[in-house]
C-alpha cells in the first residue's frame, strides 16, 4: 500500500486523505476509534452502527406526535385565550 502523510495542525486535528476517505466509504460525522499500539503508533478504527446513543437519540421524535402548526395559528389560539380573560 502506499504510504500517505498528513500534517497535525496547532489544534490537534488531522485529515485523512480524501483517497482514503472514497475507498473506505467515510462519511461526515462518522465516528474513529483510535488505539494507542506504541509510544510512535496508532490504529484507527471505524466505528459502525448508530452514531447518535442515549438522550439525543430522542431528538426530533416529538414531531412524529403533533403535526406541525403555522406561527399565525399559535398566534390566533394565544390572543383568544386573552380575550377570554
Amino acid at each position: 500500500m502506499k504510504s500517505l502523510v498528513t500534517t497535525l495542525t496547532e489544534r490537534g486535528q488531522a485529515s485523512l486523505p480524501a483517497s482514503l476517505r472514497k475507498e473506505m466509504g467515510l462519511k461526515p460525522g462518522q465516528r474513529l476509534r483510535w488505539q494507542k499500539l506504541s509510544s510512535c503508533e496508532v490504529r484507527l478504527l471505524v466505528e459502525s452502527g448508530n452514531p447518535i446513543a442515549g438522550p439525543k437519540a430522542m431528538l426530533g421524535f416529538a414531531k412524529t406526535f403533533r403535526r406541525p402548526r403555522r406561527t399565525a395559528d399559535w398566534m390566533k389560539d394565544l390572543r383568544a385565550g386573552e380575550k377570554s380573560r
